[in-house]
């Protein structure tokens, strides 16, 4: 992997600056670039044709200081190590930034979810929890659904734990069916997260968002969630929206709801009526006050960021920003809230999926919004003050609060 664009790499860059200004003991920061325990599997599954396939898979628990780990498990054709080190420190942040009392972890199996049968994918599913079965566990590491994965997935997933435990134990894993121990609002949790973020962002800033526009690259779960939310709770208008097979756009606005149902029904948003093609890449640079990048990696550059002309960045994916870009989005004045603290909204409807699964008492979903938006107020104002009193962008203001959370629970488990 090109060390420019290693998401790892990238994970520890963002670390050392922020070691330098909190003045880390070098033991503490050294600990912090590196995940505390990785595990790599090799998983034998059974296909429908009666042959068997060898599939790759990791699972990364990067730091427990403050909790077991907690973090997605994805299914992609390009999964590698490193994304899935990067995915679980900045889990590890995201944790901390809203104050719960979780680590980071991350998993991957590298696979094409788009060419298996669902009678593959449930074998699939069930193997890479008996591999990692010992490894798991609520007092250990509570996995998730991420990229290419699904409630049902969790569920064959929770199943198989609990075949091998003999006993039942919901809350090993999160993002459950609800009819199985899952939360109610765990489905757009990601997206009214961050929601709830550029509200508070918003107001801080004294920005009015009420008709104004959006555009949404990546319309999956998190886009499609950001668009109708966006539009119900900020009055924000969405103008274009994309995923993995291009883009549609209409400058006078396009009906979040009905785009949705189209994705839904055709499986592509390519044909929507009264609009017009447009490529990730144009989106990305479209004039618009809120920009909601909820795909991939490393989708804004140091080549592209000079032409993004969004007043708010709402980072709902993974690391879509480099530290180049980064800089040249501030230098232009541009809100970037940082992905572990926009995308938060998941792991913490997660954490409450797990506290419901132990007391075995389940909250109705407007508690379960107002507890959301409770955490995520709280959270962006420790940011904001950070930023504010020290006169840094909100990643670098986001990271000041989280890792100091955690350095400082290392130090007092004595484990520094």
């Amino acid at each position: 992997m090109d060390e420019k664009f290693n998401p790892f790499a990238i994970a520890q860059q963002q670390i050392d600056k922020v070691a330098e200004k909190l003045g880390l003991d070098p033991a503490v920061h050294e600990l912090l670039r590196w995940p505390m325990q990785e595990i790599k599997v090799t998983l034998p599954v059974k296909m429908d044709d009666g042959n068997t396939r060898i599939f790759h898979a990791f699972r990364v628990q990067y730091n427990t200081a403050r909790g077991p780990a907690k973090g997605g498990i994805r299914w992609h054709p390009q999964e590698t190590i490193d994304t899935v080190r990067a995915l679980a420190a900045w889990m590890t942040w995201k944790t901390s930034v809203v104050d719960i009392p979780l680590g980071g972890g991350k998993g991957g199996i590298i696979c094409n979810p788009k060419e298996l049968s669902e009678t593959e994918k449930e074998r699939l599913a069930r193997a890479y929890i008996r591999a990692l079965a010992r490894s798991l566990g609520v007092t250990k590491d509570v996995p998730a659904p991420d990229v290419y994965t699904t409630p049902q997935i969790m569920a064959w997933m929770m199943d198989e734990y609990e075949k091998i435990m003999g006993e039942s134990h919901p809350g090993v894993i999160t993002g459950k069916p609800i009819a199985i121990g899952g939360s109610m609002g765990r489905g757009d949790a990601t997206a009214r997260g961050g929601i709830y973020v550029t509200k508070e962002a918003a107001a801080a800033f004294e920005m009015d968002l009420k008709g104004k526009t959006m555009a949404v690259m990546g319309f999956g779960n998190a886009g499609q969630n950001a668009a109708l939310l966006g539009e119900e709770i900020l009055g924000l208008r969405l103008v274009a929206a994309s995923d993995s097979k291009g883009g549609v756009y209409n400058p006078k606005g396009i009906d979040a709801r009905a785009l949705v149902d189209y994705k839904i029904k055709n499986g592509t948003l390519k044909g929507f009526p009264d609009t017009e093609d447009i490529t990730n890449q144009e989106l990305l640079e479209l004039d618009v006050t809120v920009l909601f990048p909820a795909a991939l990696e490393n989708v804004i550059l140091k080549e592209n960021a000079p032409r993004i002309k969004c007043k708010i960045c709402c980072e709902l994916a993974n690391g879509p920003t480099t530290p180049e870009a980064d800089a040249i989005l501030n230098d232009k004045g541009i809100l970037v809230l940082p992905d572990f603290l926009a995308n938060a909204g998941g792991v913490t409807v997660s954490y409450f999926e797990q506290v419901q699964n132990a007391y075995n008492l389940y909250w109705e979903l407007q508690e379960v919004h107002w507890r959301l938006e409770k955490k995520m107020r709280r959270a962006f104002k420790s940011v904001h003050e950070m930023s504010q009193t020290n006169k840094l962008p909100l990643r670098e203001a986001a990271y000041l609060v989280a890792v100091a959370r955690v350095a400082e629970a290392c130090r007092l488990r004595g484990w520094v």
